[in-house]
This record gives structure tokens, sequence and C-alpha cells, in this order.
């Protein structure tokens, strides 16, 4: 079984498969039972099972606005350059017309991607040979700089809709795995914590989501519990939003969720819980037992890390209980899924 960091790849493809549900369907599922050296292999088979699927159902295509001079009129006149061309003694108009075209911002986001893992050297030939033989699909689609992709400018409607996990996959290796060089062409860097831990944090809300409807798992904002005639300071307060909220009668747990390369900090060779993290679950906690009946608990979950000591702790603050966790993603998925089963027995 291979690794990337301390985690194994293979359970790199589940965490993805429970944030983007389409993992799940079709082609994909062989993934699992493959052997990836590396995350970016992973990364580029994923792609290549994912835009084999969509070239068998045709590239997506939508209206681009078109400017041309042509002999005859099409679309809208453009007066202005008509005149133009006829005081240069051009016989031709200027016409707008919508083109229902191939060239559009998912198929260019799709073709850059691709064109970055085959220049990849940390993507195995294999990989890359099969990327290559997408290549010739894209022939109308340009290439676009990475850096003007705006991502949340994609808009997701019927005909597009499995281009979602798509841009999706195309976001973590682009955002995720790309630095730029002094000569301004991209390689990949590691794949960073801070798209490690975006992931970690969907995998684990998309879990108990897709196992645990009951419990209504989601991202919920905790309003300050403040005295209500200094309700105008709360302008003034961050804005406070959890990462997952579990519900059950009236008990309710909040989990935030951590990815370090170093889960414990270090204070004179003393190793503690990092303290804005505990801070975080215990204001969470607090602001969201607005009765102080002690039905709110907090969970601090780590992904573990290699290092001896990892966080393993639980306490009473006042009438709410908080725990410090790891979740071993170094293991068959059965063991994580037990793991996580177990966190809501308390």
């Amino acid at each position: 079984m291979t690794r990337d960091r301390n985690i194994w790849i293979r359970n790199v493809y589940y965490m993805l498969s429970y944030a983007f549900e389409e993992l799940k369907k079709n082609n994909y599922e062989q993934i699992a039972r493959e052997k990836f050296d590396r995350i970016q292999d992973l990364f580029a088979e994923i792609l290549f099972k994912g835009v084999s699927a969509q070239l068998k159902r045709g590239l997506y295509r939508e209206y681009v606005t078109r400017t041309e001079d042509l002999p005859l009129l099409k679309g809208r006149l453009d007066i202005r350059e008509t005149i133009n061309n006829r005081m240069r003694c051009r016989n031709v108009l200027r016409c707008e017309y919508d083109n229902l075209s191939e060239n559009n911002l998912f198929n260019q986001v799709l073709k850059t991607t691709l064109d970055v893992l085959c220049h990849e050297r940390s993507v195995s030939p294999v990989q890359k040979a099969k990327l290559k033989q997408l290549m010739p699909f894209f022939s109308e689609v340009d290439k676009i700089d990475i850096r003007n992709i705006r991502w949340n400018n994609f808009v997701y409607q019927r005909n597009n809709q499995a281009y979602r996990m798509l841009m999706n996959v195309c976001y973590f290796i682009i955002d995720g795995m790309l630095m730029t060089t002094e000569t301004g062409k991209y390689r990949m860097a590691t794949f960073s914590d801070e798209h490690m831990c975006r992931l970690f944090e969907r995998f684990v809300l998309e879990y108990y989501r897709v196992h645990h409807r009951e419990l209504s798992p989601n991202p919920d904002r905790i309003e300050w519990n403040i005295c209500p005639e200094e309700d105008s300071m709360i302008d003034f307060l961050p804005t406070m939003r959890s990462d997952i909220v579990l519900h059950r009668a009236d008990w309710t747990l909040v989990i935030d969720t951590k990815y370090y390369s170093h889960a414990m900090q270090h204070h004179f060779d003393k190793p503690t819980i990092h303290s804005a993290n505990m801070y975080q679950i215990f204001t969470y906690v607090k602001n969201l037992d607005v009765e102080n009946a002690g039905k709110v608990s907090g969970l601090l979950l780590y992904a573990k890390t290699d290092e001896e000591i990892t966080p393993d702790l639980s306490a009473s603050f006042g009438k709410n209980r908080i725990r410090v966790r790891t979740l071993d993603l170094n293991q068959e998925f059965s063991g994580i899924a037990r793991q996580l089963e177990e966190f809501l027995e308390w």
C-alpha cells in the first residue's frame, strides 16, 4: 500500500468519493483497487476516467458571442464598425452572433489541467500517455492562464452537471498542487496541509450525511450568546461557523476538524494541543449551549500524524464535555469508518 506523507493514497480516493458523490458511480470504483505510488497519479487517473466518460457523452457546448466581418448579415449588425469598413473600401459587414461552441470555460479548465499533468515530472509516464490520448478531442478549445480562473464563476445547470465533480478535481490539482517557477512555468508542489484540511473536513461531513442523515449533519453558524442589552456589539464580533454539527433529540455534538503536519505544538519541549484550536472549540460549545444545560459537547478531531504523541484527551468544562481525538487515515477504510462511528457513541 503506497503512502503520501502519512496517509494511504487509496484513502485519499475514499475521502474524495465522499466529498464528490460522482466518484462512487460508473467506472470510478475500480480506482480504489489500483496501486498508485504518488498522489499526483491518483488525480491523473480520476481525471482520465472522468474526461473519458464526458467525451462519450460529448463535450459541453454553450453559446459564445463572436464578432466577425462577413459578406452577409449574421446575427446583430455593428453599425459603427460596418461604416468604418465601408470607409476603408471593405465591402463586409461587422456582425456579432452567438455560436454554440466547445470553447467555453469548463472545457478550457479541463484542457489546461490535462496539459499541466502531461508536463509534470511527478506524474508517471503511463498516466501521461493516457492523458495525452484525450488531448486531440480538445483541439477546438483554448488553454487559459490558471491564475485567472475564478472558481466561483462556474454556473451549473442540467446540461453540465457532470462537470461539477471534474471542476472540483481540477481545483484540487491546480489550486492545491501547483506553484510557479522563475521562468513562469508551472510545476506541482506538495499537496498542502491547507487543501488536505479542506478535504478532511468535507470527508467527515459527507460521511455523516451519507450514513447518518437523522443527525442533520451540517456546518452551522453559531451565534454569540451575549446579553440582549449588548446586541449592538454583535456587529463587531467575528462570525463563528463550525465545520460540522450533529443533532440527536436535545443532544448536540460540534466537530471541528484539523489536518496538520504536526498535531501537537511544543512549548519548552512540552507537547500541548494547539491553543487556538482549543479556544475555538470551547467558544463554539459554550455559545451554542444557550441554556447552559450541558447538552452540547465538542470534538476536536485531528488527522493522525506520524508523531509518537497524538491528542487523546477528554475533559469537562462546567457542564460541557470536550474531547480531543485523532482519526487514523493510515489504515483500511473499514477502520476509519469504525472510528467515525465510535465518536457517535458519546
